[in-house]
């Protein structure tokens, strides 16, 4: 029998990911393929020039997220990641890039393939959530 509990399962899901230092690695390969791919333009437009606030917001934001300590609330008070993001007009092509950029991430690590497959099908319902709470305020923003 394992004591492996199932991700999504207490902090199971954290600790697949390496705590927070995995996490950390995580977000700056995440970041580092968001610059570096032509396709991902768009979305690093959105960000500010200089990373470091957005790679610390979320790792900690990943950290309770998974499981773990939640650093994110701790340090930035609580956040609606959709309602955080329906500021920027997001659309699915937006959303793809930015899980196509986690993806290249999430293979770098060395990950369980069971837990790479887990986390990348946990980051699309924020992902799908983020484009609809954007479409939603963008679309009552727009005159008729």
């Amino acid at each position: 029998m394992s004591d492996t509990l199932p991700y999504g399962t207490l902090d199971a899901s954290y600790q697949a990911a390496g705590g927070i230092d995995g996490l950390r690695r995580l977000v700056d390969d995440f970041y580092r393929l968001m610059d570096q791919r032509p396709g991902a333009a768009a979305l690093r437009a959105l960000h500010p020039a200089d990373l470091s606030a957005s790679r610390d917001k979320l790792a900690c934001f990943l950290s309770g997220w998974l499981g773990g300590p939640r650093l994110f609330a701790e340090k930035y008070g609580s956040i609606s990641i959709p309602a955080f993001h329906s500021q920027w007009p997001i659309d699915q092509a937006l959303a793809e890039s930015w899980l196509s950029c986690m993806a290249g991430a999430i293979a770098l690590q060395g990950y369980a393939p069971a837990f790479a497959d887990y986390l990348l099908r946990q980051l699309r319902v924020p992902a799908e959530r983020s484009v609809q709470a954007s479409q939603n305020r963008h679309r009552k923003e727009t005159p008729t």
